[in-house]
């Protein structure tokens, strides 16, 4: 960054002035975490919290009534602790007295009050509300009457009536969907609440320029305290950048402008990471290098809802044809040698390694079969790809060498195949609408349960309503759904995943490429950062060394 812009950053946000040309915010007493997000934000409102980086920055920003711990164990948060009525429907959450808003003008007087149960009624009921079109109104929308299961018994009592009993409802209220807003505010903002987001987190909104800079600032009303009764968060700030290029971000973090790097992609993972995972020896020691299971499956979708005009002269509309490509890939080979062994062969179902529940031996996916997946083509009257139209596969810029590796399997069967390039964004948008046939996708846990996962297939969660991308509806599969609703026993509730993933491999409306791991770098000087499978970014523990 040149010192100008430097300097205008950083008299914005308050934290130091600049008094020499080659000064930058490394010098400064503050201590500011630098990260880049390679895909630009749409929203900072968390209830459109539908990717990745949006939900780094509002688990940043924002509460929930419970949270996550790095073995993703339940924890409480806003709520203290909570009761559930013995037939499973009713929630009664106990909340803290000490949890204030962060200060915005469209406050009395600008300062942020304190949240009570009102606001958690106005929060959750909003994601049902269809004059928002929450991407997460499927948490809710077949789960409750409407607004009125929402109720504030008094200021710190909240109650959440469920139509039918739902076991995984606390997993699921830590999905940053679930965040306490302030009414007034979000009213006062109306659509703009998406650049102008306040919470209670540790972190406030100070500046945005999209697609080029965010910049959050210390929470000094935070509520929640360290084991020494230290405030938290540490930090005095946090700043992002939005280079999109991933080899021109991890220079930046080679030359310390970064404090962070997520994953490892394209044509210097050879230069960073060994075929069998390890960091190489020339850049050993030279910052932090963690990688664990994570809770993300990578996939192919293929659309298969034959009422929509895309699909209807699609040949992936023909279940024989998707099982064939879905035997036709080498996954082992493609995750040695495209991953660096980052990840898992996706051998099993949709629900990831690391999931509990998760059981390769119970579910059967596919295995790397082209005889096999020759002759499915044939029986699904394409003999050696004959007569078959080309398919089109859309990617993004970064997953290029893995795509082109799939249209070459692809082609040793004989099926033609053309791959569409488009950013990130626009494809998640074309996706979101149904708009591609055949398309890369990932699946990261919204919450630590495998109910997540099966929501994807669930007919009554097709595009408008819910993330069914692949427009799949099968009858036995929607009952089994239904039924794993009323379980209350884990491994009662486990069976029927594994049953419903086994109808989804058997049905082959996506191709599990990889069940991924996390590969996260920290320059030396970091501490306190969490080590979940969710990949769930939280700072408000992170501490930072500056160089003297």
């Amino acid at each position: 960054m040149k010192a100008f812009q430097l300097y205008i950053l950083l008299s914005l946000i308050g934290l130091t002035t600049i008094t020499s040309c080659n000064k930058s915010n490394k010098d400064s007493s503050k201590t500011i975490f630098n990260m880049n997000m390679e895909d630009g934000l749409t929203s900072l409102d968390p209830a459109f919290a539908r990717n990745q980086f949006a939900l780094w920055m509002d688990n940043q920003l924002f509460d929930g009534l419970v949270q996550v711990d790095d073995s993703l164990h339940i924890k409480p948060c806003v709520a203290k602790n909570w009761e559930i009525s013995d037939n499973g429907m009713r929630y009664t959450f106990h909340l803290r007295n000490d949890v204030y808003f962060q200060d915005d003008p469209k406050f009395d007087k600008g300062i942020g009050r304190k949240a009570t149960a009102v606001d958690w009624v106005y929060s959750l009921g909003r994601l049902i509300d269809p004059k928002v079109a929450s991407s997460g109104s499927w948490i809710f929308s077949d789960k409750v009457t409407g607004k009125d299961a929402f109720k504030a018994l008094d200021d710190t009592t909240f109650q959440i009536q469920l139509k039918f009993a739902f076991p995984p409802l606390i997993s699921l209220l830590t999905a940053q969907y679930c965040s306490v807003v302030p009414h007034e505010v979000v009213d006062a903002y109306g659509k703009d609440f998406r650049a102008h987001p306040v919470g209670t987190g540790p972190f406030k909104f100070k500046y945005w320029k999209e697609g080029e800079v965010l910049v959050l600032l210390k929470n000094e009303k935070y509520w929640d305290k360290d084991s020494s009764g230290h405030s938290l968060p540490y930090l005095d700030a946090v700043r992002a950048t939005f280079i999109n290029d991933k080899q021109t971000a991890f220079m930046e973090f080679i030359k310390k402008n970064l404090d962070f790097f997520n994953d490892i992609d394209g044509s210097y993972r050879d230069d960073i990471l060994t075929k069998s995972g390890e960091i190489t020896t020339k850049y050993k020691g030279k910052f932090q290098f963690n990688t664990r299971p994570f809770l993300n499956t990578e996939y192919l979708g293929m659309l298969v809802d034959s009422t929509l005009p895309i699909v209807k002269k699609s040949p992936l509309r023909i279940k024989k044809v998707r099982q064939a490509i879905n035997y036709a890939i080498d996954k082992k080979t493609m995750v040695k040698y495209l991953r660096n062994s980052i990840g898992t062969p996706g051998y099993a179902g949709f629900i990831p390694k690391g999931m509990p529940g998760f059981d390769d031996k119970e579910v059967v996916g596919y295995s790397y079969n082209p005889e096999k997946a020759k002759k499915l083509l044939a029986e699904a009257g394409f003999p050696e790809g004959r007569n078959m139209p080309e398919i089109v596969l859309s990617a993004t810029t970064t997953t290029r060498n893995l795509i082109e590796f799939i249209q070459g399997e692809l082609g040793k069967i004989g099926i033609r195949s053309k791959v569409e390039i488009t950013q990130r964004a626009s494809l998640r948008e074309l996706i979101a609408k149904n708009g591609v046939n055949f398309f890369r996708g990932t699946w990261i846990a919204d919450y630590p349960d495998g109910e997540n996962y099966l929501s994807v297939f669930y007919s009554k969660n097709k595009i408008p309503f819910g993330p069914n991308y692949t427009g799949f509806n099968n009858k036995e599969f929607d009952a089994l759904f239904e039924k794993a609703y009323t379980s209350i026993n884990d491994e009662e509730r486990f069976k029927l995943y594994r049953q419903m993933d086994n109808i989804v491999m058997q049905e082959a409306p996506v191709v599990v490429l990889y069940y991924d791991k996390l590969v996260n770098l920290y320059q030396n000087n970091i501490s306190g950062y969490g080590k979940n499978s969710e990949n769930l970014l939280v700072l408000k523990r992170v501490k930072k060394v500056n160089p003297k």
